[in-house]
């Protein structure tokens, strides 16, 4: 689906038809390498940084049985070991899903990272300020990369993010900068990508002596314009459960969490 064609899920939408097209969209805006499809699972393969981009991600949250989850499991742990790739689930954490964590916890694997998937609207987005919107590009330039790679953050990772997310298709990326020619550098930025009904926020950035003076609200407006051009009014992004401060900006850009989910993997 092409941003022009994009529309936002109806208020009433099915809860699995809204994290199937949750779980396709994160996907296309992270790129991996390679995704498989499974019934009812995405299997996606790379090797970034990006733990989404490499981790088997259900399409419905419907209750799994035990004998379910162990058919499942030995399924999806097939197709990685072909691939030589290592086995990662992305699962919900609700008690619900009980029986398919238990049956990972007996084969040795355990969870970490959890992650709040979080819902809100355009148009409360682009309201969490009052100061001029951060530019949003089509196409990423220099100056936007070498955020990810500068002071405060994890230099390996940061080249990760960028070649992830400048490898999709349709992704913006705005930018708020500082001086001029040679010298500009960029003091916040971010990225959406907008299909399956969707926009999402990925990338958010703000430079280590930039912080606290709500630079990254002036991001957010800018990705919530560029989604109020392509005709959507839903948006989601993702933020590990533990980022204090990245979730009270998102609270008050009008932000809930939808559901949460943690990553299982055998230890090294």
């Amino acid at each position: 689906m092409s941003p022009s064609q994009a529309v936002s899920p109806p208020p009433n939408a099915n809860p699995d038809t809204v994290v199937e097209s949750i779980e396709r969209a994160t996907l296309e805006a992270v790129c991996p390498h390679v995704v498989h499809d499974l019934p009812g699972w995405l299997l996606p393969m790379d090797d970034s940084t990006i733990s989404r981009a490499k981790s088997a991600v259900p399409l419905s949250h419907a209750p799994p049985t035990h004998a379910q989850g162990a058919q499942w499991v030995a399924a999806i742990e097939q197709v990685y070991q072909r691939h030589s790739h290592p086995v990662v689930f992305r699962l919900p954490s609700h008690a619900d899903w009980a029986p398919l964590h238990a049956v990972l916890a007996a084969q040795g694997f355990q969870h970490s990272q959890p992650n709040c998937v979080q819902i809100g609207s355009v148009a409360a987005l682009r309201g969490v300020t009052q100061a001029q919107p951060a530019d949003v590009d089509t196409t990423p330039d220099e100056a936007w990369a070498q955020l990810f790679l500068g002071e405060g953050f994890d230099a390996a990772d940061g080249a990760s993010r960028i070649r992830n997310l400048t490898r999709a298709t349709g992704n913006v990326y705005a930018s708020l900068r500082a001086g001029e020619g040679p010298h500009q550098r960029t003091l916040a930025g971010g990225a959406a990508a907008f299909s399956h009904g969707w926009a999402s926020v990925h990338g958010m950035r703000t430079h280590a002596a930039e912080r606290g003076r709500g630079l990254a609200r002036q991001v957010l407006a800018g990705l919530a314009e560029a989604a109020t051009a392509r005709g959507l009014s839903q948006v989601f992004l993702q933020v590990e459960a533990d980022n204090t401060g990245a979730l009270a900006l998102y609270r008050r850009a009008g932000f809930v969490t939808a559901w949460m989910y943690q990553y299982w993997k055998k230890p090294v």
